[in-house]
């Protein structure tokens, strides 16, 4: 009887928290996007990503104000990107990459290639 009421109770959060993840947009996997970066607020977020050789980031702008990103070894540049624009770019080469938005300096991140 006791074992009854906590399989309904444990069912009711299970399904509570799968809705709620469901409705907040997070991955289910743990992490939102293994390969995604953020531009939001003057800021990339996350601010340093680690990822395999091989794979392709995707810079999004979600600021309402245009960015660029630029590799500070001129082995990437996109164009200026407005809001909701997206840039990418495939890593095939282990090692550690820097980038900014060269319209905004104070923005910087680094990519970990594995």
């Amino acid at each position: 009887m006791i074992l009854g009421r906590y399989r309904s109770l444990l069912t009711a959060v299970a399904v509570a928290m799968l809705w709620w993840i469901a409705a907040s947009g997070v991955s289910t996997a743990g992490t939102p996007d293994a390969t995604r970066i953020t531009v939001k607020d003057f800021m990339f977020e996350p601010v340093s990503l680690t990822v395999k050789a091989g794979s392709t980031v995707t810079w999004a702008n979600m600021d309402d104000e245009p960015h660029n990103v630029v590799s500070d070894t001129g082995l990437f540049r996109s164009g200026a990107m407005d809001t909701n624009e997206s840039f990418s770019f495939k890593f095939d080469k282990p090692g550690t990459y820097h980038f900014t938005c060269s319209i905004h300096p104070r923005m910087v991140g680094t990519i970990v290639v594995q």
